[in-house]
């Protein structure tokens, strides 16, 4: 009898093994995945200052105030969005 039972719960244990295995599925798709350098689109890094995007890449075509604390603040270019966090560049992005 406990033979049978330790084949049961053994059984049982190496089939909720399986079962609670997972499969990881990435969603970014690489195709977005820009670099950024002279054979991509080149933008903003991290750390930029407003006036050091401003001179190197020109005048924003739009500019969204900032909003939120910390405040984070917007520009919009032809090829990419730069977002600051007050005067300094978190993260710059190539629209899909």
């Amino acid at each position: 009898m406990i033979k049978i039972r330790f084949i049961l719960a053994s059984t049982l244990l190496l089939c909720s093994a399986f079962a609670s295995q997972a499969e990881v599925i990435s969603i970014a798709d690489p195709r977005y995945d820009v670099a950024n350098s002279p054979e991509g689109v080149v933008r903003p890094t991290q750390g930029m200052t407003m006036a050091e995007v401003e001179q190197k890449f020109g005048p924003a075509e739009q500019k969204n105030p900032a909003v939120g604390e910390p405040p984070i603040t917007r520009w919009v270019y032809k090829d990419f969005v730069v977002f600051f966090e007050h005067n300094q560049v978190i993260h710059s992005v190539v629209p899909h």
